[in-house]
């Protein structure tokens, strides 16, 4: 084992960097003085970045304004310091409006400073970024090299120097614990293995680095307001990778950019590169370009700024993850990372301010040419029809609105009796709204980094189509969200409705069963006479009898129904004209859900986040979590549903199986995804066939390749990220409230369901050729056509209900997360009974 001491270490590289300390023309604060430590002897938390930051905001405030420009879902600051000239500040809100407006009229002064965005760190376990943000900070404000003046003078630095606090203290936290007198730089020191879920992902362990489109969480709320607010020329993004790796700047790999940024950007990116090497040749640093990492994905930080105008950089340091760790390429430092990442961050700003005009300039021109594309595209735009569920589209118009995009509201014709939304291209975020609603299926290189399609009305599971015209009707008033006044309840009623349809609805109706009302769900279509007259009512409808109710009841039904805005509708009778009367046993009981949620070691902790995310945020529920490790040790009575996330379920004993059969057979609802519907299948709990992942991989011929074929053939044995079209049977229990037939699913498992040989048990089938949006082989595509996407059966007493895929992938597919929502409240609506292999009914 390797040790070296801190303090050996850091006067090494030290004299090893190309880069002379600066003079210092006033006496800022330095990070030790601040810390008490020297950068890289710990990992630095984000409270005591935010101190550092505000300190230094007060000895230089002609030169910094330091904001917070958001809070994350632990309420740790966001934090923004904007560094310029005296003079630049003075004036700065007038700097930006005027950039913003040269945008629009494509005649900026040249005299505006350049707009140059440094974000650090939006994975929390790659802390050379935000370590080394703190460093540069320093250096901006105390030197007087000349270099650095001109930078001041001619730029408007905006550092956000944690892009993911909650993720950058949970690793600081584990590696400042395991840091003992000297640092241990085996691979296999505690320090450098992180317990799951690690500190990479937020507080919900999603990937924000994924989330610059979809915007499900604070962090990229906050972060993308900031990014129009301002609109840089210039968007760094600093990152971490292996260990034996050395260091990756952009450009990435060629083929795989999106076709929607201009070949100019890349034009740019390679010339920034240039900057980027001289430095790093200087000092003799290993690095890499146009391998590993592609540009196809807008949702990422180094993409999305490249349909705006903008030049975003990747930047992948080797990672230390801790504070020493040996590597192919001899001992690497946290010190040594945090190094690098502060010479990119100077290459960077050298880079942009010596090609200042020519970064201006192109920024203008890009939108000039989007409205051109525009204008020469026979499609004029996009017409979103809503459907019953307001709340889903309102969601989606919200999304939409926070990328400046432009909406306009359809007045409705007499045929139509659901809203339409009219997204038109002629407008400056052109090629962002092309990229948003893609569907392309085939592409030049078909391997990718990231996932291939991410089409947003699929997504929300919103109608749309492509308009050759404007349609008639358009408002010239864009949408503006308005707030949701729910009417108010008429008292003495003998029941009240809750129609199903709404996506808000199931919020509601956790809330009436946590303060104890009393429910019942209709298994069938009925009409009843109400308040209005005699309405219809879907099956699904929540009914809340007031002959049930307790003492103060209809005071919290109001109080619940107002917070929701949500109409109920007030229902006078119990016998209906047409369907079940409203004490009929097909009006079965709702039960307040207790969710179980194993989350660990050995489950994929992305998708278990995104159920976790999505029980509270669609369903209302906060379930338990629990590892794996621990599920003998649980008092599964307390459950009256256990989800399954993605994962390997291998090491749960015989023991713990049965113990999982038993709570199921005696009345349990279990959900499954992904490569846990696998291992029920194996455990025979599940009564369906899988087709066999080998046989599926078989299909992609590899007898008579090259070698330099074999990443492109793993690209085409797999499914990366495709949306497929699903059929669901609207009659059944688990699909109510979901407006039609068809739904979008997002698929990126190659697994493929038999559809089950019994009746009643497939809720969902994969539509022959309906690959909607994203590449997948034609050869898998064709076996994924028909094959079974969702199947519930019974399981004695219980259900088992069981998906192909993640119905809540990203937290924002909000149509196929209805599946999974329903399941808590309508899991044992239904009754579909199977025989298991030796032809007994499954128990």
């Amino acid at each position: 084992m390797k040790k070296l001491t801190l303090l050996a270490l850091t006067m090494a590289v030290w004299c090893s960097l190309g880069i002379q300390p600066a003079a210092h023309a006033a006496p800022i604060l330095t990070p030790a003085q601040s810390l008490g430590f020297e950068l890289g002897q710990w990992h630095v938390r984000h409270d005591q970045i935010e101190k550092y930051f505000r300190e230094l905001s007060q000895q230089a405030p002609q030169l910094t304004k330091l904001e917070v420009i958001g809070r994350t879902h632990e309420q740790r600051p966001l934090l923004q310091l904007t560094i310029s000239s005296a003079a630049n500040m003075a004036k700065l809100e007038q700097i930006r409006q005027q950039h913003l407006a040269g945008i629009d009229n494509a005649k900026a002064s040249a005299d505006l400073p350049l707009v140059i965005w440094l974000g650090y760190s939006i994975h929390g376990n790659e802390p050379s970024g935000a370590n080394s943000a703190v460093k540069l900070a320093h250096y901006l404000l105390s030197s007087d090299d000349a270099e650095v003046k001109n930078w001041l003078d001619n730029a408007i630095i905006l550092i956000q120097p944690s892009l993911n606090p909650d993720g950058n203290d949970r690793f600081a936290l584990w590696a400042n614990m395991h840091q003992g007198t000297s640092a241990v730089a085996d691979p296999q020191h505690r320090e450098h293995v992180e317990p799951w879920p690690n500190g990479r992902p937020n507080h919900y362990w999603f990937d924000l680095n994924r989330d610059w489109l979809p915007l499900q969480h604070p962090e990229s709320q906050a972060r993308i307001k900031q990014f129009h607010h301002w609109m840089p020329q210039v968007l760094s993004d600093f990152h971490e990778m292996g260990t034996n790796s050395s260091f990756f700047f952009q450009p990435g790999i060629p083929s795989r950019n999106n076709p929607l940024t201009p070949d100019e950007n890349y034009r740019l990116t390679a010339l920034m590169a240039g900057y980027h090497a001289k430095a790093f040749d200087e000092q003799g640093k290993l690095y890499y370009t146009e391998e590993n990492f592609d540009d196809f994905y807008i949702g990422k930080g180094s993409t999305y700024p490249d349909v705006h105008g903008s030049v975003g950089i990747l930047f992948e340091q080797a990672s230390s993850r801790g504070h020493l760790q040996d590597s192919i390429n001899g001992p690497l430092s946290f010190l040594t990372t945090i190094e690098n990442q502060f010479t990119m961050s100077l290459s960077t700003l050298r880079g942009a301010v010596v090609n200042k005009q020519r970064l201006q300039q192109w920024q203008q021109q890009f939108f000039r040419e989007s409205m051109q594309l525009a204008k020469d595209d026979p499609v004029q735009g996009y017409l979103l029809q809503g459907d019953a569920d307001q709340s889903r589209m309102n969601e989606l118009l919200q999304l939409l609105n926070q990328h400046q995009i432009e909406i306009y509201p359809v007045s409705s014709d007499k045929t139509t009796t659901t809203e339409q939304y009219f997204v038109p291209l002629q407008q400056k975020q052109y090629r962002l709204i092309k990229a948003a609603f893609n569907t392309a299926t085939n592409f030049r290189d078909n391997t990718f980094y990231d996932v291939s399609a991410w089409t947003l009305p699929y997504a929300f599971n919103i109608e749309y189509s492509e308009s050759r015209k404007i349609p008639a009707g358009v408002s010239k008033q864009r949408w503006q969200e308005k707030a949701i006044v729910a009417p108010e309840l008429t008292a003495g009623a003998y029941a009240y409705a809750l129609r199903w349809t709404d996506q808000k609805a199931p919020v509601l109706l956790q809330d009436l069963l946590q303060q104890g009302l009393k429910v019942r769900a209709a298994t069938r279509a009925f009409s009843a006479q109400t308040v209005e007259g005699v309405q219809l009512f879907a099956a699904g409808t929540m009914l809340i009898p007031a002959g049930l109710q307790t003492q103060g009841w209809f005071a919290l039904l109001q109080q619940a129904q107002q917070k929701s805005g949500l109409k109920l509708d007030a229902v006078t009778s119990g016998l209906t004209p047409m369907g079940q009367d409203l004490g009929s046993n097909n009006m079965v009981p709702v039960n307040l859900p207790k969710v179980l949620l194993l989350a660990g070691p050995g489950i994929n902790s992305t998708e278990a986040g995104e159920l976790w995310f999505n029980l509270e945020r669609l369903g209302g529920v906060s379930p338990s979590l629990a590892e794996p490790s621990r599920f003998g040790r649980l008092d599964l009575s307390k459950y009256s549903h256990v989800v399954l996330p993605d994962g390997n379920y291998q090491s749960l004993k015989d023991s713990e199986l049965a113990k999982l059969k038993a709570w199921v057979d005696a009345g349990g609802v279990l959900w499954a995804q992904k490569s846990a519907v696998s291992w029920l299948v194996d455990k025979g709990l599940l009564q369906v066939k899988l087709k066999s992942v080998s046989d599926l991989k078989a299909l992609i011929r590899v007898e008579d390749a090259h070698y330099a074929d074999k990443e492109h053939l793993a690209g085409q044995q797999r499914i990366a990220g495709a949306i497929f079209q699903t059929e669901l049977d609207l009659s059944h229990p688990l699909t109510f409230g979901l407006p039609r037939q068809e739904l979008p699913v997002f698929k990126n498992a190659l697994m493929v369901m038999q559809v089950p040989e019994q009746p009643f048990v497939t809720v969902a089938r994969y539509r022959k050729g309906k690959q909607l949006a994203g590449f997948a082989a034609p050869e898998l595509v064709e076996q994924i056509s028909q094959s079974a996407a969702l199947v519930a059966h019974n399981y004695g007493k219980g259900r088992i209900i069981a998906m192909t895929d993640d119905p809540v992938f990203r937290g924002y597919f909000n149509g196929s997360s209805r599946l999974l929502i329903n399941a808590l409240y309508l899991g044992k609506a239904f009754d579909a009974d199977v025989e298991d292999n030796d032809g007994e009914e499954a128990h």
